[in-house]
């Protein structure tokens, strides 16, 4: 490997816009760059002078595959601010809400852009010539995902039912009926999805990981509770920017972030699969317990068979949520603005997304601050391919640079999500 690199100049089957630089010289492993080169949307900035009413719309422009974070993440925050509580039914709506965001997203990443890479095809289309059922059930099970978004947003992408204290409007029961019936489909779909994940050649690695999730009392967590690790961290939402420093790098347009005094951190479905498993439905326990997979569970590569235990879960609370049903007397709890700070966060599909909004008297948005689930990875994906690099350079280069790629796709990254912040500082003589 004397003298050789590796370059990927736009990675393939991720969300956004984003490369691959490992160096070596004199034989020895000298660079790793995940590149974060899509440019910076600038959402903060766009929220500065907008009512905390538009807070949930524009942030769910964000992102396409997981607006619903956004919106949670947002709302949360506003309410955070205002005092107010969303509770009972409306409360219910919210996880069902997330629960289809998890079952498309999910179900996206392992069937059309990760599972390519365990089977040795270059994309989705050459795995459904081979495996055209697996293919067609995926799209059968993330459409569920969708209906589910699109009942309670109001439609599939960038829902707009979705507001500050509740919805704008709430489903009838006799609404819910049919997707209930699509749902029970779903959930021995999701079953097999599991078993058919946890049949993939996994390759073997393993780090010493920090890993990061929300931690509910009851439940496997959405939209409450407190940040926890493996390692000792155990805080509030609102102590978020107090442990979690952020850090520019050069050849990135997105925020490196790290706990403070101690380094990179995980979230997203293997943090929350080690901090809650005891917090999943009876049935996802026991999938995952039969096919062997369980905390602790350090190894990368098994994150496709986490995320089909976790659509397995979302299958499952869904119909939980449905069953007990009763509509509530008002979309929204009322909500009186104040002069004041406040903190949200939720877990989208690749981990906790982060918001904090200070506002005026009248709502109007005077500061924001967003920091997504990739931001918070890439230091921790650089770590993974570096040891990944360094356990097998002696792979011919060709395929050093797919198991590279695969590393990547792991987490599967959502670039366009972890573009939107960037300082600048402009010096004049």
């Amino acid at each position: 490997m004397r003298g050789k690199n590796i370059k990927v100049d736009y990675l393939a089957r991720v969300e956004g816009e984003g490369s691959l630089v490992v160096k070596f010289r004199g034989g020895q492993l000298r660079e790793v760059q995940f590149q974060i080169f899509e440019p910076p949307r600038f959402f903060e900035a766009f929220l500065r002078g907008r009512s905390y009413r538009e807070a949930p719309d524009i942030t769910a422009r964000i992102c396409g595959i997981c607006p619903v974070a956004y919106q949670m993440s947002a709302a949360h925050a506003m309410e955070d601010a205002f005092g107010v509580k969303v509770e009972g039914p409306l409360r219910d709506l919210r996880r069902l809400l997330y629960c289809g965001e998890w079952i498309e997203s999910h179900v996206l990443h392992i069937a059309l852009l990760h599972a390519p890479d365990f089977l040795g095809y270059q994309d989705a289309l050459q795995m459904a010539r081979e495996h055209p059922d697996l293919v067609q059930t995926a799209l059968q099970l993330k459409k569920v995902g969708n209906d589910l978004v699109a009942l309670l947003g109001g439609r599939e992408i960038h829902p707009i039912n979705v507001k500050v204290g509740g919805f704008y409007r709430v489903p009838r029961r006799r609404d819910l009926n049919e997707v209930e019936e699509q749902l029970k489909w779903a959930r021995e779909a999701a079953v097999q999805l599991v078993k058919w994940t946890a049949s993939l050649p996994i390759p073997l690695f393993e780090r010493d990981y920090e890993f990061v999730a929300l931690r509910h009392p009851a439940e496997y967590p959405f939209n409450e509770g407190r940040l926890v690790s493996n390692k000792g961290l155990d805080i509030a939402v609102d102590e978020f920017e107090a442990h979690i420093v952020e850090e520019h790098v050069p050849y990135s347009n997105a925020l490196h972030a790290r706990i403070a005094k101690r380094g990179a951190y995980v979230v997203g479905p293997l943090a929350r699969f080690n901090l809650n498993f005891d917090r999943l439905s009876p049935l996802a326990q026991e999938v995952a317990k039969e096919v062997g997979v369980v905390p602790p569970c350090r190894n990368p590569f098994q994150s496709i068979v986490v995320r089909a235990i976790e659509t397995l879960y979302a299958c499952d609370e869904a119909l939980r949520l449905i069953a007990q049903y009763t509509p509530p007397d008002q979309p929204a709890v009322e909500v009186h603005p104040c002069a004041a700070t406040g903190h949200g966060c939720t877990e989208a599909p690749r981990g906790i997304l982060y918001h904090r909004y200070r506002v005026d008297e009248y709502g109007i948005i005077l500061d924001a601050r967003i920091v997504p689930p990739t931001a918070q990875n890439q230091k921790s994906i650089e770590g993974d391919l570096w040891e990944l690099v360094q356990a097998n350079a002696d792979l011919p280069q060709e395929e050093l640079q797919w198991r590279c790629e695969q590393a990547i796709r792991n987490y599967d990254p959502c670039i366009s999500c972890a573009t939107h912040f960037l300082r600048l500082q402009v010096e004049r003589e």
